[in-house]
């Protein structure tokens, strides 16, 4: 992953919007040139591209559906055809669909497993001979309900959970010649219309008394790309709440 005179090329999926956009421009900073894929937001994927050139490395945009059963090895296809090699896929896009459980019908839970499971490991699977080329990494993008019941995103959580186990999977069957790794980040960036008394409560159950930023998920992929041996693991970078509540002295 380090090997002088190369240049490292990284495949951000989901990465012109919120989070994936931060995790682009961080690898741009780092030194990567990218790919980025998109689904929708044009707008947001041509800005990103100025961005990262801004910072003196390239960038190629690809708009795909990850959801459609094809689009991943399109995307990969595309980023072999734009780069000849792939040394970091970040596998950053997702839904969040907010059901309880009692709402998610057959289809609704379809959509979800599609993209924030099936889409991944269809990822993983073209581009892990791309990978094993550079001795490359894999970067999964979680959240706190892989681990915790979050009822109001029934679906979601549970995909998020497949998605973890499934990073194992990858990372045994992937070895020695391609890691693959995990980031679930907790309260980094809140949806803007969070009520000032709902991101206080997160505050509160943090043990460490903040909310987190984006450039500590950045900091987190950037650590586990280059962390030659580690592999399988999921860092949680969500400030001590997975710990739990403090008990009472």
């Amino acid at each position: 992953m380090n090997q002088p005179g190369i240049q490292r090329v990284a495949l951000v999926t989901g990465g012109a919007a919120r989070l994936g956009r931060a995790i682009t421009l961080g690898l741009a900073e780092a030194g990567w040139d990218l790919f980025v894929h998109y689904r929708s937001s044009r707008a947001d994927a041509e800005d990103v591209l100025r961005a990262v050139e801004e910072r003196g490395r390239r960038c190629v945009l690809f708009q795909a559906d990850l959801a459609e059963p094809a689009a991943p090895a399109a995307v990969v296809d595309a980023a072999r055809a734009a780069y000849g090699r792939l040394d970091l896929l970040v596998n950053s896009a997702a839904s969040f669909d907010a059901r309880g459980l009692a709402e998610v019908d057959a289809d609704a839970w379809d959509d979800v497993m599609a993209l924030n499971v099936r889409a991944p490991h269809l990822l993983v699977r073209a581009a892990a001979p791309l990978l094993a080329a550079s001795r490359g990494a894999v970067v999964n993008l979680l959240d706190l309900s892989a681990f915790q019941p979050w009822t109001e995103y029934a679906a979601h959580a549970v995909s998020k959970a497949a998605l973890a186990h499934l990073t194992r999977v990858q990372a045994r069957a992937l070895a020695p010649e391609v890691r693959v790794n995990a980031v679930a980040p907790g309260a980094v960036l809140p949806p803007d219309d969070y009520p000032p008394e709902r991101l206080e409560a997160l505050r509160a159950r943090t043990p460490l008394g903040t909310l987190g930023t984006p450039a500590d998920v950045v900091a987190a992929v950037i650590f586990l790309a280059r962390a030659s041996f580690v592999t399988g693991q999921i860092l949680a970078v969500d400030g001590g709440r997975l710990l739990g509540p403090a008990e009472d002295s």
